[in-house]
């Protein structure tokens, strides 16, 4: 898509012309000539249809000028940065069948307007589209922006935004199409292009290397498991950032094994790696002055006559023992091989990212990530970049009391706590790997897939938190 910027509506034409409109049909930027130029019938026209300027809501009414149709979208009484990101997806939605696209959403008053709107745009656009013989993707060819755009925000917006449909492309994918192997493939192939050194470590090495959890895991699985690091190192840089990704590209459960209905979105399972493999790309290609470590575990949890059984154990990289006692309790064993690898780097700060516990779904639900720090300085970083990406994320308690939960009495710890707490009990067993160093865990079981289309976000895999670390990586760098 070719997006442009122009400075009046008037220098603009196209088959589409998307115009906001606040609370009680109070006309944003550019809508109040357009609308003298549409005649007396648009009023009754818009109380027919109930469009009173209500966020999220949409009319659309044949054109005027060199525009062939004209939507009008509602912004509610005030705006802000996510606001405008969440209208913008429902407007680039509403556009799929249009080529040529003009917008003054992009000069609403608001910090980062350009951002946001490009941004919202391009990912309410996104289609995963691959395997269907009608394919309907979008016919948007350019986006054109009224207003101005002095800081660079739409390329900052586009690089984003694309990375974002990078995490989502992934985790759409068919489980049987991106074994691990085929997913260090793309890292390798990304890395190459972007100039990210990076190891790639097999099942043998994954051995030598004391990669004991993601080995485990990995045993009844017919596809062998990768270890993939990643590592952007930019000349000058003086902070680091560890990202590590929860890879587990189908999760049956294991000998623990799940069922049906709960094995139907685990090709999903692997969202964690999916928006470390799509921050890297980004942080790359805008050349961010941080240096940023990406782990990636990939690995298949599956029944085969080799899996580990309840009640094994096995040591993991930092030389700590482990009881599995469930083995669909997986995603954190795998983790802690990679929170060990990065630690040894000792890291400014590492952010592990996963679809870890359904018990962090049922505290928050499906719109918002769990945040585990261990301290506050930590988290509040992380936290602070959430809310300028427009990322909802809750800090939840690393109780200390519940470490008890985790005591094995025939290893230094087992993979469950008890039935309640899951969230917090799976948080304090990754915490075992980090070595004390500044750490957030981010469990996005939630968020990381949606069930519906909702302002930017589309159906399936959503490369929820790609944003938020985007935007961490870059005040690092900054600081």
């Amino acid at each position: 898509m070719d997006i442009t910027v122009s400075p009046e509506l008037e220098q603009t034409s196209g088959d589409l012309l998307i115009l906001p409109v606040f609370q009680d049909r109070t006309w944003g930027p550019g809508a109040s000539q357009v609308v003298g130029e549409l005649g007396d019938w648009l009023d009754p026209y818009l109380d027919g249809l109930d469009f009173t300027g209500k966020a999220g809501q949409t009319a659309s009414v044949p054109g005027t000028g060199g525009f062939g149709r004209i939507l009008f979208i509602g912004l509610g009484e005030e705006v802000d940065a996510d606001a405008l990101r969440k209208m913008a997806g429902i407007a680039g939605r509403s556009a799929m069948r249009d080529a040529a696209v003009v917008t003054t959403l992009s000069a609403i008053d608001i910090d980062g307007a350009v951002d946001a709107v490009v941004y919202g745009f391009l990912l309410g656009q996104y289609r995963f589209a691959k395997y269907l013989s009608d394919q309907r993707l979008s016919q948007t060819t350019t986006l054109t922006l009224v207003g101005e755009d002095t800081t660079g925000q739409l390329e900052h917006a586009e690089i984003v935004a694309a990375a974002v449909a990078m995490a989502r492309d992934l985790i759409n994918e068919p489980a049987g199409d991106k074994k691990p192997e085929v997913l260090a493939g793309i890292a390798s192939d990304m890395a190459t292009e972007l100039g990210i050194d990076i190891t790639v470590y097999d099942r043998d090495q994954i051995e030598q290397e004391r990669f004991g959890g993601l080995l485990a895991v990995s045993l009844g699985a017919t596809n062998p498991p990768r270890m993939v690091v990643m590592s952007y190192r930019p000349g000058g840089a003086t902070k680091t950032l560890a990202l590590i990704g929860k890879g587990i590209v189908f999760d049956s459960g294991g000998l623990s094994i799940k069922p049906a209905s709960g094995m139907e979105t685990m090709k999903t399972d692997m969202s964690g790696a999916a928006v470390v493999f799509g921050t890297m790309r980004a942080v790359a290609t805008l050349g961010l002055d941080v240096n940023v470590i990406g782990i990636a575990p990939l690995a298949e949890n599956m029944t085969g006559g080799a899996a580990q059984r309840p009640g094994d154990i096995y040591r993991a990289r930092n030389g700590k023992t482990v009881e599995v006692l469930n083995t669909d309790a997986e995603g954190r064993l795998v983790l802690a091989d990679g929170l060990a690898l990065a630690a040894e780097s000792e890291p400014d700060l590492m952010v592990d990212i996963a679809t870890l516990t359904g018990a962090c779904k049922v505290a928050l639900g499906g719109k918002i990530g769990g945040l585990f720090g261990s301290d506050d300085e930590a988290a509040g970083m992380v936290l602070a970049a959430a809310t300028r990406s427009g990322e909802s994320m809750w800090r939840l308690p690393l109780e200390q009391d519940y470490r008890s939960k985790l005591d094995s009495p025939i290893a230094d710890l087992k993979n469950i706590g008890d039935r309640y707490g899951g969230a917090i009990t799976a948080a304090l067993f990754l915490r075992e790997f980090t070595s004390d160093l500044p750490w957030v865990h981010l469990d996005i079981a939630g968020p990381a897939r949606a069930d519906a289309d909702d302002g930017y976000i589309t159906k399936g895999g959503t490369g929820f938190a790609v944003a938020t670390l985007v935007a961490l990586a870059e005040e690092m760098a900054g600081s």
